[in-house]
């Protein structure tokens, strides 16, 4: 069983209201190319001028003018929509949960996840420092979730570094993995092509990519290179750099034989049991 997915990639600026005219006509793209899962990328509503700007717009879960754009669009194209991160209240009010919703064809929400690790780091290359604990209140559980595609498990951009997190996914059922990110232009350059390769190889899963890429408007530059990678490492498709929807079939009939043929996931299994 066969079908086609899309990640879309975007330079997302600070104002919600453009990113969200933006993320409509690139996800009517995909729907045209034939796609019936969509993944949009970290950060597709809002990348402020400053860190606190997402604080600023955060909405209640199940309401707000970011979610009824999801829940409206997944609807009237009839197609399952991974909704990047949204800015959800916590009981900090100067914090917010990095919220990726999955949404079914009919508008509903089925699945959240709640962005795990954090970005607290320093580039001496260019520089840059981010400090996403000041704003971002930290999730706890994985998620994997049965869709008609096969069993999706969810992460965001830095999750990506993190194996144990994906070994987790893994004995939920993981067999395609949603990652919405926005990697820097320095760290992406340098690891985001082997990392999801790695983590598509190891897990013998297919990972659908969504990242920004371009330069935005309070000056950061992201890497981009949007990539839908199949259970053995290899690219099925990719986009360098601007606004586009990455497009691939997946095959859960050759996922399924894959890991027949090559069982290294069992290997895991009987190894940390003995």
């Amino acid at each position: 069983m066969t079908d086609k997915v899309a990640a879309i990639q975007m330079a997302s600026g600070p104002n919600v209201g453009a990113n969200l005219i933006e993320a409509g006509r690139l996800i009517g793209q995909a729907v045209d190319a034939g796609a019936k899962l969509i993944v949009l990328p970290e950060n597709f509503a809002i990348m402020g001028m400053k860190e606190q700007d997402k604080v600023e717009v955060r909405e209640e879960d199940g309401k707000g003018k970011i979610q009824d754009f999801l829940a409206q669009t997944a609807a009237k194209h009839k197609v399952w929509i991974v909704g990047g991160t949204i800015p959800l209240v916590t009981s900090d009010p100067k914090k917010v949960k990095a919220a990726c919703l999955l949404y079914n064809d009919k508008g509903k929400v089925v699945a959240r996840y709640d962005k795990i690790h954090l970005f607290d780091v320093s580039i001496e290359e260019s520089g840059e420092k981010y400090n996403e604990s000041s704003t971002i209140e930290p999730g706890t559980e994985t998620v994997v979730v049965d869709t008609p595609f096969g069993k999706l498990g969810l992460a965001i951009c830095y999750d990506l570094r993190f194996p144990e997190l994906f070994r987790e996914m893994i004995d939920k059922g993981v067999e395609i993995i949603a990652l919405p990110s926005a990697f820097t232009a320095i760290t992406g350059k340098a690891h985001w092509k082997p990392l999801i390769r790695a983590r598509a190889i190891e897990n013998l899963s297919y990972v659908i990519a969504a990242a920004q890429g371009g330069f935005h408007v309070n000056g950061r530059a992201t890497h981009g290179n949007s990539m839908i990678v199949d259970p053995w490492g290899n690219i099925l498709n990719h986009l360098q750099q601007g606004s586009g929807a990455v497009i691939a079939e997946i095959d859960r009939d050759k996922l399924i034989s894959t890991r027949q043929n090559f069982p290294a996931l069992k290997h895991r299994i009987i190894s940390c049991r003995t």
